[in-house]
């Protein structure tokens, strides 16, 4: 590389940093965020695990409540209980997906139960960061109502606590409501081509 290549490079990012650091200087404000995790796409519950444990390496205690995926060990669950259980609280509500129980009235209890221990956790001055992992297909369900969440998230939640929901078909007022939405898209999976879940990928 010459010398006069590096040299525009070097003006390049100069030009660069000082408009990036114009911007920065306009981003002062702090709060709690509402998170949405969705889409067709792999990594939504990942991504959100992903937040818990980055918000304990800061400090903050964190909870999880799991809707619909049921008592199935996975990675995540099996670290933080064993490993972070004075960081992290966690709680499966759900029986497993829809299509296992095949009982609309149970599936909704356990939705129901999963809800208010989740407006438990958010309501604790104490903990930092809430994941609500496959909320959205609870919601999706109409096993929990739409209207409530949202206005819970919006009037009770403290000023400071993030809240992080995951789950396909998002519902458009929770979109609206959030903070940051980001949506997953499937590009290619390997369960199309007869691949099972995969310990370490999936679960």
């Amino acid at each position: 590389m010459t010398d006069d290549v590096n040299a525009r490079h070097a003006a390049k990012m100069k030009k660069i940093k000082a408009a990036r650091d114009r911007m920065m200087a306009t981003k002062t404000e702090e709060k709690g965020l509402i998170i949405v995790h969705t889409g067709k796409g792999k990594g939504k519950s990942s991504s959100g695990f992903g937040m818990v444990f980055r918000s304990i390496a800061h400090g903050m205690p964190c909870a999880v409540v799991q809707f619909i995926k049921g008592g199935r060990a996975t990675g995540e669950r099996s670290l933080l209980q064993e490993h972070f259980a004075d960081q992290c609280r966690f709680v499966v509500s759900g029986e497993g997906f829809t299509w296992e129980t095949q009982d609309r009235a149970r599936d909704i209890a356990a939705a129901r139960a999963g809800w208010e221990q989740a407006k438990a956790f958010i309501r604790d001055p104490e903990i930092r960061f809430v994941l609500l992992d496959e909320i959205n297909i609870a919601l999706r369900n109409d096993y929990l109502d739409i209207d409530e969440v949202v206005e819970f998230l919006m009037t009770e939640k403290p000023d400071m606590t993030h809240v992080c929901l995951t789950g396909r078909n998002a519902k458009p007022e929770l979109i609206e409501a959030a903070d940051l939405v980001s949506e997953m898209e499937l590009v290619k999976h390997p369960f199309r081509d007869g691949i099972k879940a995969q310990a370490g990928v999936e679960f």
